[in-house]
This record gives structure tokens, sequence and C-alpha cells, in this order.
């Protein structure tokens, strides 16, 4: 097993323990309202909403193509890419 996927399983049986041990129900104010809320209702949005934006923040961005002209437009984007050769690399080909 990877030290990555150790940290994961650590984390998640921590925060089981956590959320189960908190059933008690207390005073959150959310907003300026006061509202009686269990602790395991408020620590499970958290945990997930947390979750979900770590997924966001650690996606990896697609890399959008550019040609040496600098344009990004589809059809010169396909000629770039298939012509790529100077005129010199040409001649010496031929």
């Amino acid at each position: 097993m990877s030290l990555r996927t150790i940290i994961a399983i650590v984390i998640t049986i921590t925060l089981t323990v956590l959320i189960i041990q908190n059933t008690d129900e207390v005073i959150f104010t959310v907003f300026s309202v006061k509202t009686y809320l269990p602790k395991v209702a408020v620590l499970t949005a958290t945990s997930v909403g947390g979750f979900l934006l770590g997924i966001l923040v650690s996606r990896p961005r697609r890399k959008k193509y550019t040609g040496p002209s600098g344009s990004s437009e589809g059809d010169d984007q396909q000629n770039n890419r298939l012509d790529t050769l100077s005129d010199e690399d040409r001649n010496y080909i031929s």
C-alpha cells in the first residue's frame, strides 16, 4: 500500500469515530439564526463538503492547444499539428 492510501484510511477511520461519538444536539448559529442541530449532521455535512471541494481542486486542468501562430481555431489547429516542418526540413528530406 502506498503512503497516500494509508493516510486516506487513517483519516477516514478518525472521521468515522469522531462523527459516531458526537450525536448530541447543540445550538449552531448559521447566518445569525440559532438552530438546534445534531453534531453528527454538521460534522457529516462539513466532511462531505470538504471532500467534494478537494476533488474539484485536485482535478487536472485541460490544456488548450495553440498552434505556432498562436491561433486556437479548429481548422488552423489541425493544420498546425500536421504541418510542423520548416521549409529547410522539407528540402532536406526531399
